[in-house]
C-alpha cells in the first residue's frame, strides 16, 4: 500500500498540501476565533511555517517532473525542520515554564520595536504567554502537536523523495 502511494508523488504533496490547509482552518477558524486563544508569538512562528509548507507541497503537487518536486519537497524539509524546531522550543518552554511568567509583546511589535537581530532571540526566549498551555487534545499541547505533525510531514516527503520513480508525470 506504501509502495503504491509512494509511487504518485504528486498525490502525495496535494495530500500533505490538503492536510496543512486543514490544520491552517482548524487553528485560526476554531482555536482562535471559536474558542478565543490568541497565538503566542511562536504559534505564530509555526502557523507562517505550517503555511510554507502548505504552499511549497502545493506547488511540488503541481510540478510535471522529479526536479520540481525535489526542489519544492526540499524546501518543504527545510521549514518543516524550523517549524518542528520552533515546537519543540515552545513544547520544552511549556513543560518548563520560565519562574516568572509574563506576558511579553506580541511578535508584530516586536519586530516593529526592535532590530530584527534582537526580536528573533526574543521570540525563542518565549514570554509567559509561549509557555501557557490553553488547550490540549489527547493531553498534547498545540505546540506538541505541531511537533508531531511537523515531524510527519518531512518523514513523508523525505520518504516520497526518495521512493518516488524516476519517470516524469506522476
Amino acid at each position: 500500500m506504501l509502495t503504491a502511494l509512494f509511487s504518485h508523488p504528486r498525490r502525495v504533496f496535494a495530500g500533505i498540501a490538503i492536510l496543512c490547509a486543514g490544520m491552517l482552518a482548524f487553528g485560526i477558524l476554531y482555536l482562535q476565533n471559536m474558542v478565543g486563544l490568541e497565538p503566542c508569538p511562536m504559534c505564530i512562528v509555526q502557523r507562517y511555517c505550517l503555511i510554507l509548507v502548505g504552499v511549497f507541497c502545493a506547488l511540488a503537487a503541481f510540478s510535471k517532473g522529479p526536479a520540481g518536486w525535489r526542489l519544492w519537497g526540499l524546501l518543504a524539509v527545510a521549514i518543516g525542520g524550523f517549524g518542528i524546531f520552533t515546537a519543540a522550543r515552545q513544547s520544552w518552554l511549556q513543560w518548563n515554564p520560565p519562574e516568572f511568567a509574563t506576558c511579553g509583546r506580541d511578535l508584530y511589535g516586536m519586530i516593529e520595536s526592535f532590530p530584527l537581530q534582537r526580536a528573533i532571540p526574543m521570540i525563542f526566549k518565549g514570554a509567559g504567554d509561549c509557555s501557557a498551555v490553553d488547550w490540549t487534545f489527547l493531553g498534547l499541547t498545540i505546540a506538541n502537536w505541531s511537533f508531531i505533525w511537523f515531524g510527519i510531514f518531512i518523514v513523508t516527503i523525505l520518504l516520497t523523495l526518495l521512493k518516488a520513480p524516476k519517470r516524469r508525470g506522476g
